[in-house]
């Protein structure tokens, strides 16, 4: 575990460049000459502030190839330039830390082709409010979202720089929102910025919304809160991950997320993947202006699965379905009047509801064949009683396709790539699978 310390230096091979007048300061650290790479892997490394995971930060640098590293701050100094230079390892050509000091940076020449020629990219800790301010809807924003999905170099970011990579983003222009008052009040003037796909374009983070320094700060009731607003306002399931201080979680380019801390030494290193249950009546009970939160549904609304944090990262979780995971335990989250509850240890059956007479989940009785699948779903029923119903629901909730029960195959060649939960109505039981249409 590394912490940084900033501290004003000058480098052999490079120095210090202060332009107020240009509003940024840069630090520069190796090789001036820009280097072309072969090999980039693009990837993703959330931390959650407090101190820096070395065995995260070396995957982000490892998936560079030797290129150029530039590091984004609104406030302190050069305190990353040695940590990946030499510190960590692992071979870059350089390192250019550039702080933003004025809103003149963000048009800068000098700042905007030095983080379009990157081939890593990381966000320093600060506040969010500053990022949001400086680059929203400016060359910025274009610049790393170039590097994001069309570059496709490695990303990370650190505390500030974990909560705007994501395509929700919460950038708070006042006071910070804390539990109490996002369960008490939905719609409490300190949610004050909620963004949702107008700012950074990231992979793998549709309707999903991060936090950081979750538990050290008690932050779950606020993030909860988060995924209540936006499954609310965009009639939706809502998706968060968390990271607890000096835990990151590193995403490849094919969804696995993979966490990184020093768990059991340290029992506190956990990260959260959270999500609106795949019930059909997913959405709060009670949201609205001046009153408790209540997001119940059955004590289920939010499923969890906390990973603990291992030094290697042993542990996983996969991002295309949000169903598989090795090594953490699933948890059911409700809000009843304003109040957050966890009940530990629960299946892992999406959907599965904890205090109803109905069922909700799967059933060993249903079968789904192909999968993936390509054109024409078949599935066989075994029970008792027979299928009334069936519905199709995208990943976000949004009913995209109803057959009828009469026969035992459904065409979904018409449905975009991607995973589906399928629901059958048996009775006063809705049984939920899932598939991937290919």
């Amino acid at each position: 575990m590394a912490f940084r310390y900033t501290a004003l230096l000058v480098f052999l091979f490079g120095g210090i460049i202060s332009l107020p007048a240009q509003g940024y300061t840069s630090w520069f650290t190796g090789d001036t000459a820009d280097v072309t790479v072969e090999n980039l892997l693009p990837g993703l490394v959330l931390a959650g502030g407090g101190g820096d995971n070395d065995a995260a930060m070396q995957w982000m640098l490892s998936r560079a190839d030797g290129g150029d590293v530039v590091v984004l701050r609104a406030s302190g100094s050069d305190g990353y330039n040695d940590y990946f230079y030499s510190e960590l390892g692992v071979a870059v050509n350089s390192v250019e830390t550039i702080r933003f000091d004025a809103a003149p940076a963000a048009n800068d020449d000098y700042v905007i082709n030095q983080i379009r020629n990157a081939e890593c990219l990381f966000i320093a800790g600060g506040d969010q409010y500053d990022y949001y301010t400086y680059w929203k809807d400016t060359p910025i924003e274009d610049a790393i979202n170039y590097l994001i999905n069309e570059k496709r170099v490695p990303v990370g970011g650190s505390s500030a720089g974990m909560a705007i990579l994501s395509r929700c983003y919460y950038a708070p222009s006042g006071s910070s929102l804390t539990a109490e008052e996002a369960l008490s009040n939905p719609f409490h003037p300190d949610y004050n910025v909620l963004g949702k796909d107008d700012f950074l374009d990231v992979p793998y983070t549709d309707n999903l919304i991060t936090d950081t320094h979750y538990d050290q700060r008690e932050r779950a009731g606020r993030h909860v809160g988060f995924l209540a607003r936006l499954a609310h306002d965009y009639n939706a399931r809502s998706f968060g991950i968390a990271c607890n201080e000096y835990t990151a979680v590193t995403i490849d380019e094919n969804g696995l997320a993979r966490a990184f801390g020093d768990f059991p030494e340290y029992p506190e290193d956990l990260v959260y993947f959270l999500q609106a249950n795949c019930q059909e009546e997913f959405l709060p009970e009670t949201i609205e202006a001046g009153a408790p939160l209540t997001w119940n549904r059955g004590q289920s609304a939010i499923k969890v699965y906390a990973l603990p944090a291992r030094p290697t990262g042993e542990g996983s979780f996969g991002l295309n379905d949000w169903l598989a995971g090795e090594g953490g335990e699933w948890q059911n989250w409700y809000v009843q009047d304003g109040e957050l509850f966890k009940v530990l240890e629960t299946g892992s059956d999406c959907a599965e509801v904890l205090n109803s007479t109905s069922t909700v989940g799967h059933d060993e009785a249903l079968a789904l064949f192909p999968n993936p699948v390509q054109e024409e779903l078949y599935w066989q029923w075994q029970g008792d009683k027979p299928v009334e119903s069936i519905r199709i629901f995208n990943l976000f909730g949004q009913g995209v396709l109803t057959a009828g029960a009469g026969k035992n195959k459904i065409n979904v060649e018409g449905l975009p790539a991607g995973s589906y939960f399928i629901h059958f109505k048996i009775g006063n039981q809705t049984v939920v699978e899932w598939f991937v249409k290919g």
